[in-house]
């Protein structure tokens, strides 16, 4: 690889889809908790359409595994300029970055979660029932108490998304340590060392139980596969140039080809990962089709569509952390209003209702979250930043 020299000066990447990406993986996680919590009286009332809303929304929470190759990709890529431009990995300002982008909210999120909500529930009359252990989720380890509790979801329902931030921490603790002091030659070794070892550890956890399901979907070792197959893909564009002319040069066949197997995983999940030996490759290959749609969406020349066009979209994507860490308070508060009212969720329209005005709070929500509170912290990031501007 040819070293760039060392510049004192700041560079900017702008990768204009990201934002729309980030977007579409939070609706649909935000779609599958309507299904849970919206649609799911709808059994009884209107079973058909149940049973589509069922089929099309019950796999939403891929959009978590979407976040996670995502975060695999851009940190990656934004690590190897900087170590391009500066010779080096920072990581102790890495570390301060992602401090004061990912802190601040989280641990708000924590406060309502342990503090206020309880209080809430104690002055409505209702004794709070937390499963959730406040020291693990404090120190980052709350996909570890909530493999632990599962079946059994927090009471206070905010808490249950913040495993995942939890574990997106965790990456971002080990991964500029890795990049940092790896050999840069090994790192396609070790990318590639991190999907086998994680597909390992995955195969002792193929049961149709709780438990091995638990495992499968909250602990570290068996997600941090995503994280390096999207690593993986910034590499090979990065340095690998039959990989990038491949990216760049795919066909509007090969592209529509790549959204419609996309398609076919998310809806068919349990169909071709059945419990058993397929379980173990699940995440594998949908990450690399999601790698492959990050990949398509930033470099390709022959896109059908570049989702950067839906300017709305891609102006609420920069929200996504407050809609994804925010979104169920939301959908609480319209529960709320619903039960205020005397409404029933089993009625069609009521339910739909309810999913807009969740939707429509959580906007408003994530966005007093970021102006009011989050910017202040973000002000203070960019001057910790080699590379800024990069979404």
């Amino acid at each position: 690889m040819q070293q760039l020299s060392p510049s004192p000066n700041k560079t900017a990447v702008f990768f204009p889809n990201l934002d729309g990406l980030r977007f579409f993986s939070f609706l649909a996680v935000f779609l599958y908790h309507c299904y849970l919590t919206l649609f799911s009286q709808l059994k009884s009332t209107s079973p058909v359409v149940n049973n589509i809303l069922s089929f099309v929304f019950r796999h939403g929470y891929l959009g978590v595994n979407f976040f996670f190759v995502l975060s695999g990709f851009l940190i990656t890529y934004l690590l190897l300029r900087e170590r391009e431009m500066n010779g080096v990995i920072h990581v102790g300002k890495f570390y301060l970055r992602r401090i004061l982008r990912i802190w601040p909210l989280y641990y708000l999120c924590i406060i309502i979660g342990f503090v206020l909500f309880p209080w809430l529930k104690h002055a409505q009359g209702e004794i709070p029932a937390e499963s959730a252990n406040a020291v693990y989720y404090t120190f980052f380890a709350a996909n570890f108490d909530y493999m632990h509790t599962w079946p059994v979801k927090p009471d206070a329902i905010l808490l249950s998304v913040l495993w995942s931030v939890a574990v997106e921490e965790q990456f971002y603790l080990s991964w500029p340590v890795l990049l940092r002091y790896i050999p840069f030659r090994l790192y396609g070794f070790i990318f590639t060392a991190i999907i086998i070892g994680s597909l390992i550890f995955r195969s002792f956890y193929t049961e149709p139980t709780e438990a091995d399901h638990a495992i499968r979907y909250f602990h570290t070792f068996s997600l941090i596969g995503d994280m390096a197959v999207g690593g993986l893909i910034a590499y090979l564009y990065t340095y690998a140039a039959v990989f990038r002319s491949w990216v760049i040069a795919l066909s509007k066949g090969a592209i529509a080809g790549i959204y419609m197997i996309t398609v076919l995983l998310v809806l068919f999940k349990s169909n071709i990962f059945p419990c058993g030996v397929p379980v173990i490759f699940e995440r594998l290959v949908i990450a690399i089709f999601f790698g492959l749609i990050i990949a398509e969406q930033n470099f390709s020349d022959n896109s059908i569509f570049k989702i950067g066009k839906l300017r709305t979209i891609s102006k609420l994507g920069i929200y996504t952390y407050g809609l994804y860490c925010l979104h169920l308070v939301g959908m609480y508060i319209t529960v709320k209003v619903i039960a205020v009212l005397g409404l029933e969720l089993q009625h069609l329209s009521v339910a739909l209702g309810a999913a807009i005005l969740s939707l429509i709070l959580s906007i408003l929500i994530a966005l007093a979250s970021y102006h009011f509170y989050e910017k202040w912290f973000l002000r203070l990031k960019d001057k910790f930043a080699f590379i800024v501007k990069t979404t």
